[in-house]
């Protein structure tokens, strides 16, 4: 009797593992990954076959559903949103034909009349925060991947606390892998002052239950409609430069008012909706911002699109480029069409520069890089390795006149898994301070040579090769 119900259990295993392998040939991300959860279900379905239910859902099913489904109300909102968002709307003459690619994959038209201004590092960006949590005087939506319980948590949380406590409308939204290890004391707090606290879980309802791979990693803040901040940085005292472990913590966000910032509102909005159900009540008209009159187009990003947007936002600026290309991520493991953008850019006589940091915080990210860095440097590619401290910017330069800041990393898990967010600006007034602070950067930071990369001993290119072939399936 055991044997037959073991037998059977073994068919059982092997027929799911078969199916799964249809499942992940029609539907997988990239096509070596298909090939990895193919062979894997066919020849080890007892180990991977949960391992493809937990990490191999190429698609966020519910949120998909809930975006494409949405009541009457969201819809009407979001018309009178974009109505009213109308004469708002506009393109620089020099860049028309380009940026239209830019507002498809953004779902927004470019709008006009905003002023953004970059947050270097710690300090600048908490307290432009903690002075905008002081000034929101009707609500306050706060969204942060990774929330920590150390000095600057209490910190963020007291303040959250007050805004609320003086009645104003405090929506806070954490992820639930990335926030994991924040205790429920933090989070009861802060809705006893009367803060409206919700996790964002991608695992919503049974339909949902195994798709835990997924990650909202998006870091912004509204005041009132009327003001945004978007960037890298996360709430804990490393990102303060606090950290025994890395040091000096190199980042970017940046603030901004004007139209542009009812697009990081819309995407906030969306997420609270999956995450509580409910529909906030928000401020949904735009305002011409005094400081300055720049054009801007927020592009969120994620696992429910269409299409593969953070990935394609990025090849659409290298192509894009004349005569320079300048981009720093923590996380270096891009995709074949990201590699092979850069490489064409660098060949056509672009300065393409790439800056990371020495030292990682990710070991498999970290040894990735190394699989594909020579044919990158032989092709013009230059590769900085950033020295005082650990390097967390997701920033991008195009020639002298197009910026971006955001949360999006160079790798799968930003291009395929994560929620994220970028605002690009062509603007060559913001894209001369992003290459003021990048100057900077390059000073403090050494280049990779080619000879350095090939004179790696075998064991470590093999390590290497390996934990490239484990990109895809991250």
């Amino acid at each position: 009797m055991t044997a037959i119900l073991g037998g059977v259990i073994i068919i059982i295993f092997h027929v799911l593992g078969t199916l799964s392998a249809l499942m992940a040939l029609m539907s997988s991300r990239t096509s070596q990954g298909a090939i990895a959860w193919i062979i894997s279900l066919l020849t080890f379905p007892y180990l991977a076959l949960p391992a493809y239910w937990v990490f191999g859902r190429p698609r966020f099913y519910g949120y998909v559903s809930a975006r494409e489904e949405r009541d009457s109300s969201l819809r009407q909102v979001l018309t009178r949103f974009r109505r009213d968002l109308t004469p708002f709307f506009s393109r620089p003459e020099s860049d028309e034909r380009r940026l239209v690619a830019v507002e498809r994959l953004a779902m927004m038209p470019m709008s006009r009349g905003n002023h953004p201004e970059l947050l270097i590092d710690g300090q600048a960006t908490f307290d432009s925060l903690f002075r905008g949590i002081e000034r929101a005087e009707n609500y306050l939506l706060i969204q942060f991947f990774i929330v920590r319980d150390d000095r600057l948590g209490q910190e963020l949380k007291r303040r959250l606390c007050r805004c609320a406590e003086r009645g104003v409308r405090v929506c806070f939204l954490y992820d639930e892998i990335g926030s994991r290890k924040l205790p429920e004391a933090y989070l009861v707090e802060l809705q006893t002052a009367g803060v409206e606290v919700s996790r964002f879980g991608s695992s919503r309802g049974w339909r949902h239950r195994f798709q835990v791979n997924f990650r909202n990693h998006r870091k912004i803040m509204i005041a009132d409609g009327l003001r945004g901040w978007v960037g890298g940085l996360n709430v804990g005292n490393e990102y303060m430069g606090e950290s025994p472990r890395y040091g000096h913590w190199r980042d970017t966000h940046m603030t901004l008012t004007g139209p542009a910032v009812l697009g990081l509102q819309e995407a906030f909005w969306e997420d609270w909706h999956w995450a509580t159900g409910t529909i906030l009540a928000l401020n949904w008209t735009p305002r011409l911002s005094s400081h300055g009159d720049h054009h801007v187009v927020i592009v969120p990003s994620g696992p429910a699109d269409h299409q593969e947007t953070a990935s394609l936002i990025i090849q659409q600026a290298i192509h894009g480029a004349h005569y320079r290309f300048w981009i720093t991520s923590p996380y270096f493991v891009p995709d074949q069409g990201v590699q092979d953008a850069l490489k064409l850019a660098a060949l056509r006589g672009v300065d393409v520069r790439v800056l990371m940091p020495e030292h990682p915080d990710h070991l498999l990210v970290f040894l990735s890089a190394f699989s594909f860095l020579p044919d990158m440097i032989n092709a013009g590619v230059r590769i900085y390795r950033y020295q005082p401290g650990f390097m967390h910017q997701k920033v991008f330069l195009v020639d002298n006149d197009t910026a971006s800041v955001g949360t999006v990393n160079l790798d799968n898990r930003s291009f395929r898994l994560n929620f994220e967010i970028t605002a690009y600006i062509p603007s060559p007034a913001f894209a001369r301070s992003v290459e003021v602070m990048l100057e900077q950067d390059f000073k403090v930071s050494r280049e990779v040579s080619l000879d350095e990369v090939q004179s790696r001993p075998l064991w470590r290119k093999i390590i290497s090769r390996a934990a490239y072939l484990a990109a895809p399936i991250q």
